[in-house]
């Protein structure tokens, strides 16, 4: 007998969600890590340029806020 419909919806919608904040969150961290590693030549205002972010934004990205 197939599954409920409905449960199954359900099941997809949790699997895209978890999937979705897996994604971000390692995006997230790699984004960091190339902020990071471009400070040592270029300044914050300069990554900010470049990432069409504010410098501040940038400092809290490297900062991990």
């Amino acid at each position: 007998m197939p599954a409920d419909p409905e449960q199954k919806a359900r099941e997809e919608v949790r699997e895209a969600q978890a999937r979705y904040e897996r994604e971000r969150d390692k995006a997230r961290e790699a984004r960091s890590r190339a902020f990071a590693k471009a400070q040592q030549i270029l300044t914050q205002r300069q990554i900010a340029e470049e990432a069409g972010l504010h410098h501040t934004t940038v400092g809290e990205i490297i900062r991990g806020e």
